[in-house]
């Protein structure tokens, strides 16, 4: 995830707001406006007389810039450098900043050399995209590869614990969180964004299945849905495969009558416990949600697969079968 720094200099005090309210991780103002901004919120206010700015004119300037990063210097390109200079010296350090005046020189930063800068410093002339900004580069995790997994078995699995995830956002129809009993076979679980004639949509929750299932999280790694907490990230997909990130407001741990999924995609078997109810749906090929209550044997859904092997949550190579 990029750091999103906004560049008051010249001051405006409309700017600086619609920075504050777009969630920038900090704002650079004039030395005398320090105090100022930072009363109108709790995120970091840096004075622009004190960042180590470079303008790459030169191989001389590029110099520059490794030295005062190997010094632990955050060095911030001004608007202007070139991406062979930027690769040069992504190459000898990952901690750089550069200036950018429109979403699309954000974006080229976020993606140079593949991991991109670590922080883009959003310029003045770019206020109109800023929450464009600030979305894409702090909120995405790229895109996950989905499958279609054919389901080939639903059956009832008595009573359990099953959780109920309630993030402080409010999410749209296809989207929800990948979860199974093996982190190598997960399913996109969609929150709950359909209407019914028994309860209203809570577009904010995803009702996840059993406190012993996997959830794909954010940097690629995986949780048990049991220990999700208050506060904690966690990874939004969509059934086009884009992601985002949702912060849990609460976690909802009830004994529920459960049913067993079971399912195939490219030769591999997945299951999933989930609650036996009409307002847990998985997400169908198309992108429509499906209620599990009307999955049968064929229907198709979508998963994504990957190696199994994880320690505490973080990739490892181990033999192991889940």
């Amino acid at each position: 995830m990029k750091k999103v720094l906004f560049s008051g200099v010249p001051f405006d005090k409309g700017e600086i707001t619609l920075a504050l309210e777009s969630g920038v991780d900090a704002v650079i103002v004039e030395r005398e406006r320090v105090a100022s901004v930072q009363a109108l919120s709790k995120i970091p206010v840096l004075a622009a007389e004190d960042q180590p700015y470079v303008l790459l004119s030169s191989k001389a300037d590029e110099e520059e810039a490794v030295r005062l990063l190997a010094q632990g210097k955050d060095v911030i390109l001004r608007d202007g450098w070139e991406i062979i200079p930027v690769e040069n010296i992504l190459a000898q350090s990952e901690h750089l900043g550069v200036e950018a005046a429109s979403l699309e020189r954000a974006r080229l930063a976020a993606g140079i050399l593949e991991r991109g800068v670590e922080t883009v410093v959003v310029l003045p002339q770019a206020t109109g995209d800023l929450k464009t900004i600030v979305r894409e580069l702090k909120l995405s995790q790229g895109i996950m590869e989905l499958e279609t997994a054919t389901i080939t078995a639903v059956t009832s699995a008595g009573l359990g614990h099953r959780v109920c995830v309630d993030t402080m956002s409010l999410l749209k129809s296809g989207q929800g969180m990948l979860v199974g009993n093996s982190s190598a076979f997960t399913f996109l679980i969609n929150a709950e964004t359909e209407s019914n004639p028994y309860v209203a949509p809570r577009p904010f929750r995803i009702n996840a299945g059993a406190v012993h299932a996997y959830a794909a999280m954010p940097g690629d790694r995986t949780t048990y849905l049991d220990e999700l907490k208050t506060g904690t990230e966690v990874l939004i997909v969509g059934a086009d495969g884009s992601t985002t990130l949702a912060t849990v407001g609460r976690c909802k741990v009830e004994i529920r009558p459960m049913l067993l999924i079971e399912a195939e995609a490219g030769g591999k078997k997945g299951t999933l416990f989930l609650q036996n109810a009409e307002t847990i749906r998985m997400v169908r090929a198309d992108g429509h949600p499906v209620s599990v209550v009307d999955l049968k044997p064929g229907d198709q859904v979508l998963c994504r697969t990957d190696q199994a092997g994880r320690h505490f949550g973080m990739r490892i190579t181990e033999e192991i079968t889940e």
